[in-house]
């Protein structure tokens, strides 16, 4: 009894620490990408080629069904619009909401295209019907993380939220040139998708916790 508690146990903090790692790895890889926006677009760009390439290749040698495989490549092409405003993007963009349906759509057919094993009627009472050869595990989740999920996954983390910000000190100056009775302007600084998510989460359990009476580290400072 006392082994199965722990193991109850031990599953659920080896769950946690997982969530933890993957959440500090995206939020690790989304603050290298706001440093190196450009590169960043074009490794995507040049991965979305790449992956119409390998739909291609899979569609002419391992006999991939037509049109699940011209679904995914008008997918990956409407991927590719949301670089036009890399690192920014609008919620409610159309093509984003677009692309987020792409993922659904493609995610649900290809998966129902591994997972079918049923036999068709016509050799279904067939002694001599050889049916057709599965895919291993590590064939599909390898197509499915390289194919279907790389790309999303890779704009979830390298998109950017925007947020106006006041000007930082370089800019105050030149602002401090200009007559007095301008005021400063806003700028509008890339921040991590991402990293946006994880604030607000981490801001939300803060919140929760404060509820029960933990009120948490203070931070002190000296005053100026």
């Amino acid at each position: 009894m006392i082994i199965q508690l722990l193991s109850y146990a031990g599953t659920a903090l080896g769950f946690l620490f997982l969530t933890l790692s993957i959440a500090s790895g995206l939020y690790y890889l989304s603050e290298l990408v706001e440093e190196h926006c450009e590169p960043t677009r074009r490794f995507l760009n040049r991965a979305i080629y790449g992956i119409i390439f390998i739909l291609v290749l899979l569609m002419i040698f391992d006999s991939f069904p037509i049109k699940l495989t011209i679904i995914s490549i008008v997918s990956h092409l409407i991927y590719q619009r949301n670089l036009k405003t890399f690192p920014f993007i609008s919620l409610g963009n159309p093509m984003f909401i677009l692309s987020c349906v792409c993922v659904v759509v493609n995610h649900y057919f290809w998966f129902q295209h591994f997972n079918n094993v049923e036999i068709p009627p016509q050799f279904k009472y067939d002694p001599s019907y050889i049916p057709r050869k599965r895919a291993t595990f590590a064939q599909v989740s390898s197509f499915f993380g390289i194919c279907i999920w790389f790309i999303p996954f890779a704009l979830f983390v390298s998109l950017s939220a925007g947020d106006f910000v006041l000007p930082s000190a370089n800019e105050e100056q030149i602002y401090s040139k200009k007559s007095d009775d301008e005021t400063p302007k806003l700028r509008k600084k890339a921040v991590g998708l991402v990293r946006v998510v994880i604030n607000g989460v981490r801001e939300y359990i803060h919140s929760i916790v404060q509820l029960f009476g933990y009120q948490g580290r203070k931070k002190t400072g000296l005053a100026v």
